[in-house]
């Protein structure tokens, strides 16, 4: 059994985080999932909340919004549509995005207004972690 987990954390902008981890969970659109250190393979969409990193007692969170979580032998990448450490968020960045998340809402049908409330419900989750 391996005893860290690689990880790679990267948007359309940069790689947000390389390197080993303890565990990591990560919101999907399925439901919120950890992935450990030998984890079997896995490919998931991801849904707007927050990635966790856990290292040695620590921890190091990430907004993410869309992409994808691929677990392989060789560890972990995740692919995201959006992200950026969560410390460079703030309460009122948040309420910004929710205002915007709601006014597309209005305009959409119900399939995409489904993803819309999983995109609102992600960003609420998120304040008592800013």
């Amino acid at each position: 059994m391996a005893d860290k987990l690689n990880v790679s954390l990267v948007s359309p902008e940069r790689e947000l985080f390389s390197g080993q981890v303890d565990q990591v969970d990560l919101p999907g659109t399925e439901g919120n999932m950890g992935i450990l250190p030998d984890h079997a393979p896995l490919m998931a969409a991801l849904s707007t909340g927050a990635i966790t990193l856990y290292d040695g007692g620590k921890e190091e969170k990430f907004f993410v919004q869309g992409g994808f979580a691929d677990v392989t032998p060789a560890g972990l990448t995740i692919l995201a549509e959006r992200a950026l450490p969560l410390r460079d968020m703030t309460r009122d960045d948040l309420s910004a995005e929710i205002e915007k998340a709601k006014a597309d809402l209005d305009a959409l049908g119900d399939e995409g207004a489904l993803a819309a409330r999983q995109n609102i419900d992600g960003l609420e989750m998120l304040f008592d972690l800013v």
